[in-house]
């Protein structure tokens, strides 16, 4: 058995210091935008500018005009993101999936927050450009961490909750005992993951996993337990995991979502990742974190 921790949590890290009180101090910021220990991360849309494979840190005062946003301290260094437009940018600039092996590596141990903190931001950035009230253009206040439009009308960054859970049935740790995976529509053959959904307003995070279960796969779910998090900054989702004991096995998937869903046991699900019948997630996902302390250990293969 595993005493780890589990693989997602390598990108969270040990969290950056958001600096939230200077946030709204122009010379403080100033000052710190000119500081010779500053840097600063160039984002275009979604990617962020590497160099030599990794994030390329960069004097503030050499960057391009952008929207100048502060991320916070790290390790007494005051570091800011330049928010580009998204059509910015090279073939040596990577979206966040890409930078997946960057941030999980011990070289770039430190960054994770600040790379999921930048782009999260970026893409609240770009797709809030007016107000919902009124309609007139947002500028952007607080070192980019709201949006005013000149009726004085603030607009937040928003994070969505979306529930991820691995659904099981059996006796707990038993042979027998079965997990279930499925495969979205627009996903290639073989490759299966944890269900998900959206949480929708007025509704709980469990009664939110037990109505997605259902959906997406016609199976009845009970008991639902909380397992961990992991933010998901593209579009502006915090990924909350779940474990949830079915009472009921029987598949009816919905053909819109999910075209294929399996109960595997740990043994199919060896011999399958084995095989590459069944591919599963990446190694820093919350859903291979689920999978993987369900099953015990470290499964072979990946996306």
């Amino acid at each position: 058995m595993r005493t780890d921790t589990h693989p997602h949590e390598r990108l969270a890290g040990i969290a950056h210091d958001r600096l939230h009180a200077h946030r709204d101090d122009e010379d403080w910021l100033d000052r710190q935008w000119r500081h010779p220990e500053s840097r600063a991360m160039l984002v275009a849309g979604n990617r962020v500018r590497m160099t030599e494979g990794r994030i390329d840190w960069v004097r503030p005062t050499t960057a391009p005009t952008g929207v100048r946003l502060l991320l916070g301290d790290r390790a007494g260094q005051t570091r800011f993101a330049v928010v580009l437009g998204a059509d910015e940018g090279g073939e040596d600039w990577l979206a966040l999936r890409g930078l997946l092996p960057t941030l999980a590596s011990g070289e770039a141990e430190g960054e994770a927050t600040l790379v999921l903190h930048a782009l999260g931001m970026a893409e609240w950035l770009h797709a809030t450009r007016f107000c919902p009230r009124c309609g007139r253009p947002l500028t952007p206040q607080q070192a980019g961490h709201q949006l005013v439009c000149s009726d004085g009308h603030v607009q937040f960054p928003r994070s969505d909750p979306a529930v991820i859970m691995l659904v099981t049935f059996g006796e707990p740790g038993a042979d027998e005992e079965r997990c279930l995976l499925g495969r979205q529509r627009v996903w290639p053959e073989r490759r299966f993951s944890t269900l998900a959904g959206f949480c929708e307003p007025g509704e709980s995070l469990e009664n939110a996993v037990r109505r997605e279960v259902a959906e997406e796969t016609g199976v009845r779910v009970g008991e639902v337990t909380y397992f961990g998090n992991q933010p998901w900054p593209l579009p502006a989702s915090l990924m909350l995991g779940f474990t949830a004991r079915a009472d009921s096995t029987d598949i009816e998937v919905d053909e819109d979502e999910i075209v294929e869903a399996r109960w595997l046991t740990r043994a199919e699900l060896r011999s399958a990742a084995e095989s590459g019948d069944v591919q599963l997630p990446s190694g820093v996902s919350i859903s291979r974190s689920l999978i993987e302390a369900w099953y015990g250990d470290r499964l072979p293969g990946t996306w």
